[in-house]
């Protein structure tokens, strides 16, 4: 079994490096949409930020991936990216009451957290991660129809904490299968990019949502 695969496929890196360079542009895009929610009424209805958010992701699946069409592509992520910013912008505001340094405590935790889950999947074997696949579908069935159901406080903390987990797992798996698509010929990195963006969103919601419930004493029974 050889490790560190990653590090002897050039190609590879090569994706990686333009995935991750676009990763940092889509996030200040989610700054910009955050600080917009904030300081001005900017789209402060939630339908036309998930009507905006599915339209944009629809034009970039069926835009095909060709050079001609790499700005467009790019624009519809970037404004996928801003619209995300606006709809963590709630969560943000409610967080700047209870304390205003827990966004940065959040940011910098989810930096860390999805750094490490990262190293980890391309440090390891290509493929050990991909086969967590089935797992994180089943339990993401479990939390929704937990939740859905559940009108236990108990429950629904623990599906919060299983989440939390799976989005995790959702890093190592995502991160692997990128660069299993890249291997099989698949150079789309724009919407490789839209997979780690979404998971590092999720993953700062959940973290802010825990540093702000902690902060009020929302965990304890």
């Amino acid at each position: 079994m050889i490790k560190d695969l990653f590090f002897t496929e050039k190609d590879v890196q090569e994706h990686l490096r333009c995935v991750y360079g676009t990763l940092a542009l889509g996030l200040i895009a989610a700054t910009i949409g955050a600080w917009l929610h904030l300081f001005t009424d900017f789209l402060r209805t939630n339908f036309y930020i998930s009507f905006g958010s599915i339209l944009l992701m629809l034009m970039l699946l069926k835009t095909p991936h060709t050079a001609e069409n790499e700005r467009k592509r790019l624009g519809y992520f970037f404004g996928f990216c801003a619209l995300s910013g606006i709809s963590s912008g709630p969560l943000i505001e409610k967080a700047l009451i209870v304390d205003p340094s827990t966004i940065f405590t959040a940011f910098l935790a989810t930096a860390v957290i999805f750094g490490c889950f990262t190293l980890a999947a391309l440090h390891a074997p290509s493929t050990k991660f991909l086969h967590l696949g089935g797992l994180i579908s089943s339990g993401l069935l479990f939390v929704v129809i937990t939740a859905f159901f559940s009108r236990s406080a108990f429950m629904n903390t623990a599906c919060f904490w299983l989440a939390f987990v799976i989005n995790c797992a959702l890093v190592l798996y995502d991160t692997q299968l990128i660069c299993e698509k890249r291997r099989r010929g698949d150079t789309d990195y724009v919407w490789h990019t839209v997979e780690l963006f979404i998971d590092f969103v999720n993953l700062f919601n959940y973290i802010l949502v825990l540093i702000n419930d902690k902060k009020v004493g929302f965990w304890e029974f």
